[in-house]
């Protein structure tokens, strides 16, 4: 089910993120929530054998058909930002252990892993490019369909709490870069500073498939800039993937107005950020309870 995000007004919410009546309606229309996942055309070759061996092959197109994927998948608009929260009991299950304040940092830590390899997985759905081709098995030759080996995946971890979700990227992505990004947030002014910078010396090209991993999209300061920090290497908004654990409404707004086209995976929204920052009922700090600080 797809429908329109909200931002209504709550006595719980902090004044300092909580949208008049007339931008409420106006941000309604900026992106949309859905459960069904998008469809994006794919072109271009590239390189990369199956092992070895004679390989025939041409690129397709690829994209989840109803039947693949069961949900259908809504049309997407350039000018609006998707955020797309898939309707999966595994993600509901893990989200459930890294919310309880109980669980031990490990513990934590591997929720988080597995929150991370189920949206890889359905974000990659219609994003990786992929060709088809021939290879021999056992018995004859067989017609396969290949995700390009030579197109790696551009993965920047929003430090610290950003390698969690991506602690199993080599498990679902076939070939990948890590870049680092570091940002501190002000905890009185909520400003973000960027403390380390790994992204590539010659930049991204147009084509390049950039993933973002950041926990917890809150007041959107961070967030808003690293997705800049990528633009400005050269990458082009229509390849670039935010992965988080929680959203929450300030940050999506913010997004949402500085980059149209931008698609957000989300295990879920919350929706309120008190004063200091801190999204609720959200996980707490991600980075002191992954890593065991204070």
């Amino acid at each position: 089910m797809r429908c329109a995000a909200t931002f209504a007004s709550s006595s719980r919410r902090s004044s300092t993120t909580t949208p008049s009546k007339s931008s409420s309606q106006k941000k309604r229309m900026r992106f949309k929530t859905t459960t069904r996942r998008p469809t994006f055309e794919k072109g271009g070759g590239g390189g990369g054998l199956l092992g070895g061996g004679d390989v025939k092959r041409k690129t397709i197109k690829a994209k989840a058909t109803k039947e693949e994927g069961g949900l259908g998948t809504p049309n997407i608009n350039p000018n609006q930002m998707l955020i797309y929260v898939p309707p999966h009991p595994l993600l509901k299950h893990w989200l459930a252990v890294a919310r309880n304040a109980a669980s031990p940092s490990a513990l934590f830590r591997s929720a988080m892993a597995e929150i991370g390899k189920i949206l890889m997985y359905e974000l990659s759905r219609d994003w990786l490019e992929t060709y088809e081709a021939q290879v021999q098995g056992p018995l004859a030759v067989a017609n396969v369909e290949v995700v390009d080996p030579s197109k790696a995946i551009s993965i920047v971890p929003v430090l610290r709490a950003g390698l969690t979700l991506v602690d199993k990227a080599h498990e679902v992505l076939p070939t990948t870069k890590t870049y680092h990004l570091g940002y501190a947030r002000d905890e009185t002014t909520l400003e973000a500073t960027k403390y380390l910078d790994k992204l590539p010396k010659n930049g991204f090209s147009k084509e390049d498939k950039v993933l973002i991993s950041d926990p917890m999209l809150a007041t959107g300061g961070t967030i808003v800039r690293v997705v800049q920090d990528v633009l400005d290497k050269g990458a082009d908004v229509k390849n670039v993937r935010v992965m988080c654990c929680v959203a929450a409404p300030p940050a999506l707004t913010k997004l949402s107005e500085s980059f149209p086209g931008l698609v957000v995976y989300a295990a879920i929204i919350d929706e309120n950020v008190t004063e200091e920052g801190f999204i609720i009922p959200g996980l707490g700090d991600a980075g002191d309870r992954a890593f065991g600080t204070d």
